[in-house]
């Protein structure tokens, strides 16, 4: 067992190997001090390409939800071996639930038991995850190429009762990172089933954040705009700076 993080707060990870599956044991509390190791860890894990890697965290303990957002990180970050699935173990109802609420469950499965995650395991072909990433120029041509990519993927992806809110969505993100930073934009969209998610990363460390609504008027802010259009959005903390990301599905229509 290994410690993780200079902080007050202890936080140990066990690693063990399952057949071809990487198993971390997560024990402590997390919170924003050592997230980023934690982080980290679970990414370190995938390089060697095992078949998944399962974390349990049925008996971490967290001080504030948000931090949960650390394992939507996880996924994110890992861009070089996506085809590594990571899954959830924790045997709390509560936490459970808690991380629904917070949107890690639609980026990576949460199960009960690490018995009930092996067994899902062989089904993985049947909920297949389609990827697609492009690195876009730090200039306005960007805007329209981002649009053009979101079209092409979700057309071939059959997915095009999904275009005119990913295109609006997509819009909103990339003039964001233009607009906030110099940062060059990393867009990925991933689809499985009837939804889509669209994120852009940048080398920001700045959250995107919703400003406040008028006291009057309509609230027209882009962020606003992705709210209202989609299932759930956040923006992430990665190793590199951010992701902001926005889940649609067929209820998310112009």
């Amino acid at each position: 067992m290994s410690s993780l993080a200079e902080s007050p707060s202890l936080l140990a990870v066990a690693t063990r190997t399952d057949e071809s599956v990487a198993v971390l044991t997560v024990d402590g509390v997390l919170d924003t001090a050592n997230a980023a190791a934690l982080r980290d860890r679970i990414m370190k894990a995938t390089l060697d390409e095992p078949s998944a890697v399962i974390v349990n965290i049925s008996t971490l303990k967290v001080l504030a939800e948000s931090v949960w957002s650390t394992f939507i990180g996880a996924h994110w970050q890992v861009r070089t071996k996506p085809h590594v699935p990571i899954m959830l173990v924790c045997a709390s109802r509560a936490t459970r639930d808690a991380l629904t609420r917070s949107g890690v469950a639609y980026f990576m499965p949460v199960y009960s038991t690490e018995k009930a995650a092996l067994k899902a395991l062989g089904q993985q072909s049947r909920r297949a995850v389609r990827r697609a990433d492009a690195q876009l120029p730090a200039d306005l041509t960007s805007l329209r190429e981002s649009r053009r990519l979101v079209r092409e993927w979700l057309t071939t992806w059959s997915q095009s009762a999904l275009i005119p809110v990913g295109l609006v969505v997509v819009n909103v993100f990339v003039e964001n990172v233009l607009e906030h930073t110099a940062c060059v934009p990393l867009m990925r969209l991933e689809s499985q089933g009837t939804t889509a998610t669209i994120a852009v990363s940048d080398d920001s460390t700045s959250p995107a954040l919703r400003l406040p609504s008028p006291s009057s008027g309509i609230d027209v802010s882009g962020l606003a705009i992705v709210d209202a259009l989609s299932r759930a959005w956040g923006s992430t903390p990665t190793s590199s700076g951010k992701t902001v990301w926005a889940v649609i599905g067929p209820e998310n229509q112009l």
